[in-house]
């Protein structure tokens, strides 16, 4: 069956997709590059209505094992949220050594996060 009408499985629209796609990078920075615009609107949603200074993992742990709950897999659940977490800090570190609120994040800005690494 399609997820056509499950809103979280096109979090990055066709114009993202393309914007990234004409950049002068390599494959695995693009992908890296969707990977974290992908990350950063899936920390929105979850954070929306509150203060996105990351500090709420309660948050991100009951989101990861709602969005487990479709594939009934716990380690799916933990898997994901290692990894959401992982880049919510790198992304919220970043965000304040550039001097912008994580939620202001732009492609550019994850760009230079991408060539850094």
């Amino acid at each position: 069956m399609s997820n056509y009408f499950d809103p979280l499985s096109n979090l990055i629209n066709m114009q993202t997709i393309q914007e990234i796609d004409n950049l002068d990078l390599p494959i695995m920075q693009k992908h890296h590059l969707r990977i974290l615009v992908h990350c950063l609107q899936i920390l929105k949603i979850i954070n929306a209505d509150k203060s996105f200074e990351y500090q709420n993992e309660i948050l991100l742990r009951e989101w990861c094992d709602n969005q487990s709950k479709k594939f009934d897999d716990k380690k799916f659940s933990d898997l994901f949220y290692e990894q959401l977490e992982s880049t919510a800090k790198k992304l919220n570190t970043f965000s304040k050594k550039i001097g912008k609120n994580i939620e202001a994040l732009e492609i550019d800005d994850l760009v230079i996060l991408v060539k850094q690494n």
